[in-house]
């Protein structure tokens, strides 16, 4: 009868010490995960203040520059596709879509002084640069969440954790190809 107790609580011991880390391993992983769902989240909190604005910018510059109607054509497009955004890469594509036609709109304004000293113009452009800089904290933060759930999970044990819990790699945010081209800027009048 006491050896059939002491087996009993030898498992017992086996099962915990493998059972532990196997917990906490799980816990990690989860709460990283986590983690990247609330990073990924305020990078859509912050695109949308940004959709959110472009209306109002583009309403204002649109009454100075009426003529400049392909870069009001471009940035429509962007916001709908940005909208319409299912993925992350899809979004990145058109958030940074969205991004070179608003730098190309704000290079635009350098041809209308009146439009630069007008005082709505200049509340919605500091609007829009504070818009742009939280959306780049965003991304970082979300990266530097990605990175650390993703290094945790290729790491053992937690790599088979992972693998069988069904903790997926994340992707990193990565801006679109031609987000490191800065647009060409033209100050001609023809």
């Amino acid at each position: 009868m006491k050896s059939a107790t002491k087996v009993i609580i030898s498992l017992l011991i086996i099962i915990g010490i493998i059972a532990i880390p196997v917990i906490g391993g799980y816990n990690t992983l989860v709460n990283l995960d986590q983690t990247v769902n609330s990073a990924e989240a305020n990078i859509e909190t912050q695109l949308q203040r940004r959709m959110d604005l472009i209306p109002n910018l583009v309403n204002t510059v649109k009454g100075y520059a009426s003529q400049e109607k392909e870069i009001f054509t471009n940035i429509a497009n962007a916001r709908s596709r940005l909208a319409g955004a299912t993925t992350l890469t899809e979004q990145a594509e058109a958030d940074g879509e969205l991004s070179n036609a608003l730098s190309r709109l704000l290079l635009i304004v350098e041809r209308y002084p009146d439009l630069k000293s007008n005082q709505n113009f200049k509340d919605l452009s500091i609007q829009l640069e504070g818009t742009e800089n939280r959306i780049a904290i965003a991304r970082q933060d979300y990266n530097t969440a990605v990175t650390a759930y993703n290094t945790k999970r290729r790491r053992f044990p937690s790599n088979i954790i992972a693998s069988i819990f069904s903790f997926p790699e994340r992707p990193l945010y990565k801006a679109n190809a031609g987000a490191q081209t800065a647009p060409t800027v033209d100050f001609s009048n023809s």
